[in-house]
Formats: C-alpha cells, sequence, structure tokens
C-alpha cells in the first residue's frame, strides 16, 4: 500500500466517526499505523463503532456536538492531556435532508447551515488555537458535498458546504506560513448510511445519474482524504478534490 506507514503514531481526530464515511475514514487511518479519536452525538452507535475499529489499531472516542464551542473545546483538552498534540483533523460531522427551498422550515435552514458550517469552523478554529498554529502543524481535511452545480433540493446544505468550500480556500492562505494545510473532499453520492435515510423513490436508480454508472463506496473518499493528510500532498493546499465518478461534469443529481 503506497500509504502505508505514512501516519505511524499520528494524532488524527474524525469528527462524525461513528458510522458511514467517517467510520471508514477511522479505519483506514489505524490501518495505517494513526491513533484515532471519533466523536459523534451518539454515545451507542460510537461504542459499536469502536468494537469494530479496536482491532485495527488505538482508537478511542468522545461524545461532541461540533454545534456547542465548549464541548469541542472539552475535547480539545482531551486530546491535548492524551496526547499531547494533534496531527489531523477530519471535520466529517454533519447532516442534511432532502427539501424544496419553498418548504424548507426557518429551523430545517439554521439547524444544517449551524451544523454542516458554524461547526466546521468552530472545530476548526478550536483546533487550530490548541494545537496547530502554536505547533506550526497541521492537516486540515473537510468534508463537504458535490456543490460544482449548486445543490437544487437541498439548498440549504448547499449553501453551508459552499461556505466551507470557501472556508477552505481562505484558511489555507491565511495558515499557510503557519505550516497548515487545509483541504476538502467532496463525495458525489455514496453508498452508505446516511444515503439509506432519504426517502426511497428519491434515490432508486440514481446511479444512472452518475458517468461510471455506478455509487461511490466510504472507502473511496476514505482513500482521498489519506492522500490529502498524507506526505504525497504536501504542496497542496486549498483545493476541494472531487470524488464523484465525474457526475458534477454531466447529469442531475435527484428529481426534483
Amino acid at each position: 500500500m503506497i500509504l502505508q506507514d505514512s501516519f505511524q503514531d499520528q494524532i488524527v481526530l474524525v469528527t462524525g466517526g461513528g458510522s458511514g464515511i467517517g467510520f471508514s475514514i477511522a479505519k483506514q487511518f489505524l490501518t495505517n499505523g494513526a491513533k484515532v479519536v471519533i466523536t459523534g452525538r451518539n454515545e451507542e452507535k460510537l461504542q459499536k463503532a469502536i468494537e469494530k475499529l479496536q482491532d485495527a489499531g488505538e482508537v478511542t472516542y468522545q461524545i461532541c456536538d461540533i454545534r456547542e464551542q465548549e464541548q469541542i473545546q472539552q475535547l480539545a483538552d482531551y486530546i491535548k492531556e492524551k496526547y499531547g498534540r494533534l496531527d489531523i483533523l477530519v471535520n466529517n460531522a454533519g447532516g442534511q435532508f432532502p427539501s424544496l427551498a419553498k418548504d424548507l422550515s426557518f429551523n430545517g435552514w439554521t439547524s444544517v447551515i449551524n451544523n454542516n458550517l458554524n461547526g466546521t469552523f468552530y472545530m476548526t478554529q478550536t483546533m487550530a488555537n490548541t494545537f496547530f498554529l502554536e505547533q506550526k502543524k497541521g492537516n486540515i481535511v473537510n468534508i463537504i458535498a458535490n456543490i460544482f452545480k449548486g445543490f437544487p433540493g437541498m439548498s440549504h446544505t448547499g449553501a453551508a458546504r459552499a461556505g466551507v468550500d470557501n472556508l477552505t480556500k481562505s484558511l489555507a492562505i491565511e495558515w499557510a506560513r503557519q505550516g497548515i494545510k487545509i483541504n476538502a473532499v467532496a463525495p458525489g453520492i455514496i453508498q452508505s448510511t446516511g444515503l439509506e435515510r432519504y426517502p426511497k423513490e428519491l434515490v432508486e436508480g440514481i446511479a444512472k445519474t452518475v458517468p461510471v454508472n455506478e455509487l461511490g463506496s466510504t472507502d473511496d473518499v476514505a482513500h482521498a482524504v489519506l492522500f490529502l493528510a498524507s506526505p504525497y500532498a504536501k504542496f497542496i493546499t486549498g483545493e476541494t478534490l472531487y470524488v464523484d465518478g465525474g457526475q458534477r461534469l454531466w447529469g442531475d443529481v435527484f428529481t426534483l
């Protein structure tokens, strides 16, 4: 494996690591020698994830709502006490639901913006202030979505993820001379637990909208994250890597 030992004894934080894409990211880092902390809001889900991940390497969990700055600081304090440093942050936690803009409630809009945009910023700022800026070294990878042509049918998450895309570019320059790299991965339609939450009629036959005529896997996304966090991408910062089978260039995502 080309990345083998690239992350030996690196300390990695993966938010939303209890299932789906986050779980696969955590597993791939563990397989390649890292020590991983996963977070989420559901302790039962995190415990089940740990049971599956622990054979791959050293992994722990902490409950954390990324919308709550106090909980994020408690998480940072835990990592500092346990490991003394943080090398890699993967901002994977987030969520959304399908809705036409005309039907979107105030609470629905606010919840998704707080989770996907504000939560990503709070987590990034706290980990940078606690670890990366002082260390003059750090690597951040943000998980966003296929927003290349907008996100009709989910304008709330499209706006939030576009904000993270721009935040990635802004912070990449702001922190470049502090030794901090920050990039993003934009998954297309991925066969994961997240897809199961959408109405069946919305996702039925959706692979046909992807030029390669298949859905991506969570490992496809995880491999992209590991590449951007690895020494092989040391001269890449402020970029968004689309992992979507070419869908951003052709076809529709959902039928409105």
